[in-house]
Formats: structure tokens, sequence, C-alpha cells
């Protein structure tokens, strides 16, 4: 069955989903996007995507271009017509079609919006987290706000090149003072000595990952210490673990980092048992 995609109140089929040339998110990268989790046909943690794409949209001054009940409507919709049961539904605003020009355009230029979907089959996930993924280091290329969750890319699409050409997955991000800013699609945690789970602190230099959250949950809930506060390149190389949390990964244990082993370089069990309980501390729609 071929794919359906929403684009501006109307369903394309896949290989005919377009938008206008002068699409500001096409020309200047001026949109954000949210992905969401699909699992068994249900969307999950809908609602903090939500709130994250709001306010994402609010920091650019992007209205959306309809209210949140129809979105959700929209979102279920692609769902269903692509008959999907696990994979990633994907959404987009920018800031509408207008003649090409630095500056906003003309009060009631219409927000683009485009919603697809793509499958993901779960085994291909579960395995590659029983083996591990090898991350490379970059110094942090990108813009000063970073948790603002736009479209414009172009450093984290260099740095996950240069990951896979070092036959890697993921890189991260090193900031001037010499610790992990987060990963190129990724939020980045270890496992320290002392058994302490430590993430970097939210702001302007992270986005606050929906999957990141869920997972401080599920250490909460498993009465893990929990430490958010920056961590170096060195510290990561010495612990026990380290992992990353994405919605299209949920938890994916690190094992290798600019070649170097970590925790013996095999996956640990504070990732393994993370992966495990992530979706029952998630929210289902």
């Amino acid at each position: 069955m071929s794919r359906v995609v929403y684009v501006n109140g109307q369903w394309r089929p896949h290989r005919a989903a377009m938008v206008h040339v002068e699409d500001r998110g096409y020309q200047f990268g001026d949109g954000v996007y949210e992905v969401c989790e699909v699992q068994g046909g249900r969307l999950v943690d809908e609602r903090r995507h939500t709130e994250r794409l709001l306010r994402s949209l609010s920091e650019l001054r992007i209205p959306l271009p309809l209210p949140v009940s129809a979105l959700s409507v929209v979102l279920h919709e692609t769902v269903r017509r692509n008959r999907m049961s696990d994979g990633i539904v994907y959404l987009q605003v920018t800031r509408g079609v207008a003649r090409r020009d630095h500056g906003f355009p003309p009060a009631g230029t219409r927000p683009s919006l485009v919603v697809s979907a793509r499958r993901i089959d779960p085994a291909i996930g579960a395995a590659t987290a029983r083996t591990g993924i090898a991350v490379v280091t970059l110094p942090e290329t990108r813009w000063a706000r970073v948790d603002i969750k736009a479209v414009a890319l172009l450093p984290n699409v260099l740095a996950k090149q240069a990951a896979r050409e070092q036959g890697a997955r993921e890189a991260w991000f090193v900031d001037r003072d010499g610790f992990v800013t987060e990963g190129a699609s990724s939020n980045a945690w270890i496992v320290t000595a002392t058994d302490e789970l430590v993430t970097r602190p939210v702001g302007p230099d992270i986005l606050r990952g929906i999957s990141r959250e869920v997972v401080k949950d599920a250490a909460r809930a498993g009465r893990l210490t929990l430490v958010e506060r920056p961590f170096t390149v060195a510290e990561a190389l010495a612990a026990r673990e380290a992992f990353v949390t994405a919605a299209s990964q949920i938890v994916m244990p690190v094992v290798r980092i600019d070649g170097h082993a970590v925790g013996g370089g095999v996956p640990g069990p504070v990732a393994a048992a993370l992966r495990a309980a992530f979706h029952r501390h998630a929210e289902f729609s």
C-alpha cells in the first residue's frame, strides 16, 4: 500500500506530496517539526509532543494553522490512513508561502502544515539495542537556541554524515568547555562508576527530548539516582554505561565513543532496564 501524506488540508499520495517553491521552510529553514513514535497503532506521548510543538512555534512567532484538537485528528488519521502499527509520525509547520524576503511575510500568511508517517520494524531497534551503537564526538557548531525544534538542521546533517564515515551511528556535540551537549538527533546519558544516572540539564543548548522526560520518570520509578549536570567526554569514556534517547530509538546503548569501548564494549543493565520500562511510563493515545 502506498503512503499517504497530509499537506495543508489535503491528503496526497506520498509520491505527489509537495509544497510551494517559496515555502519558507524550503528557502529559510523557517519552521519547526516533531517526531512522534507510533506503537501498536497508537501515538506515544502525543500530549508532550504537542506541548513542545506549541512552545517552539511560540518562540518563532509562528501560529499553529489549525486548532490543537484538529491537529490531533490529523495525526491519528495519518496513522489510520497509512495502516501503521509501529513507526513514526513526522509533523512540520513552517511560516508559510510568501515572496522570498528575510523579514516575516505579510500578516495573514497561512503557515504550512505537513504530516507524514513511516513504518519502523521494532525488531530492528531491539536487535541494535542488544549490541549497542558507536558514537563520535564533534565540536558544537549549532546555533544558540537548539531548545527550539527547528527544521534548520545543517550542522546535525554534517555531524551524522561524519559519524557514518567513521563507522558510527550517532555524533555527540561537545561545547567549548569540553562538555557533551547532546547527540545530532538524540539526548546523551551516562551511568557513572558511583551509579549516578547523568544527563545534561535542559537549557537553550539542548532539546528537551520527550523520550528524555519519559526516561526520567522511569528512572525515578526504578529508584535510580538521577543527576542533571554536564559531563565530559573523558567522564563518558570512564562510565559504566552510556546511552542515547530519542523517539525513533527509545533508549539505545552506546558501547563505543571515538573508537574506545565504554563499559567493556557491551550494553549495560541500566540502559536495558530503562528500555524495557520505557513504554510503561509513556502516554498512549
